[in-house]
């Protein structure tokens, strides 16, 4: 059995905080770099298939987040992978972004504890009293949360595959792809706390029988845009650009 966890290419949001604010968190666009770097995981997914012994290639689910980010990730993996190689593809809500409350457009810390000072401090303490993993951002969700959605989300899947064992590709962003592995190879907390983030597009392969077990290795490391390619800055597939910051 093969699962590939791909988180999404480079969304605007990864070049500039600013685009989180302008287009809510759920709606932020790829770049132009983002979708290319998306095509070239389809296309490590399809040659690393392409290598398995005739009778160990099987159908691909594919399951996605259904933030822009993710559906335009997913997009590009289709568009890279064999046609018949895919059977389904589904969106699933609890694939989505963790949730950080009233801290969803803000990520420097300075900034959020100059507009929430009080909320701030509350969810300072909880971090350092309880620990990163199990502290809510004010009315967020803890990274406790999402690996709990995430064993449910699981259980849709193992499901699936108990009855068709079909390999699986899972569309995802940083947190949501580390709470599936975490769940999935019944990793401790201390893991998800001395793990990092995968970059955008890598992809993270789960291989194994229930019999033998399970293991991850990282099967694809996504290349960073070079300096000098502006243009692939620009948001994917529409018009959209970010609105210039108002100088005081």
């Amino acid at each position: 059995m093969h699962i590939f966890l791909v988180r999404h290419g480079e969304s605007l949001g990864n070049i500039n905080e600013q685009a989180y604010r302008q287009f809510g968190d759920h709606n932020v666009p790829l770049t132009q770099w983002g979708y290319r770097q998306a095509l070239a995981a389809g296309r490590a997914i399809a040659a690393y298939l392409a290598e398995l012994p005739r009778g160990q290639i099987r159908q691909l689910d594919v399951w996605y987040s259904p933030y822009m980010r993710t559906r335009q990730s997913k997009d590009a993996l289709l568009e890279a992978l064999p046609p018949g190689l895919v059977r389904s593809v589904r969106e699933d809500y609890l694939l989505r972004e963790q949730d950080f409350g009233l801290f969803t457009e803000i990520y420097d810390h300075a900034e959020r504890r100059q507009k929430f000072p009080d909320e701030f401090e509350k969810w300072a303490r909880l971090r350092s009293n309880s620990g990163k993993f199990y502290a809510r951002p004010p009315d967020g969700e803890s990274r406790a949360d999402v690996a709990q959605r995430l064993r449910l989300f699981l259980q849709t899947v193992t499901n699936d595959v108990r009855d068709d064992n079909n390999d699986l590709i899972v569309v995802g962003h940083g947190v949501t792809n580390r709470a599936f592995e975490m769940n999935f190879l019944h990793h401790a907390v201390d893991w998800f706390e001395r793990s990092d983030n995968p970059g955008n597009s890598d992809v993270t392969l789960i291989a194994g029988t229930h019999s033998r077990g399970f293991r991850s290795t990282l099967l694809h490391k996504a290349e960073d845009r070079k300096a000098g390619d502006e243009e692939l800055r620009d948001a994917y597939g529409s018009e959209l650009t970010l609105t210039p910051k108002a100088t005081p």
